[in-house]
């Protein structure tokens, strides 16, 4: 299972467009010091449909550059 966060949505540009400051404090936030987009969804959804994911079993993979580890 594949748990997106720190993606960039239509809702997510909207608010973060309107409101700058809040957008660098959620950045500041990310290692990867920028939001993640559909094409980081995707690699970590053809990993685990690929047999490259064979051993991987109850696992909720995390897609968020860092969001979680601080």
């Amino acid at each position: 299972m594949v748990s997106p966060l720190a993606i960039m949505q239509q809702h997510i540009m909207l608010a973060t467009r309107s409101n700058p400051e809040t957008n660098q404090r959620v950045l500041d936030h990310i290692p990867a010091n920028r939001w993640g987009d559909t094409q980081d969804l995707m690699g970590a959804a053809v990993f685990l449909a690929s047999q490259a994911s064979n051993y991987v079993n109850g696992h909720l993979l995390v897609v968020d550059g860092g969001y979680l580890v601080r």
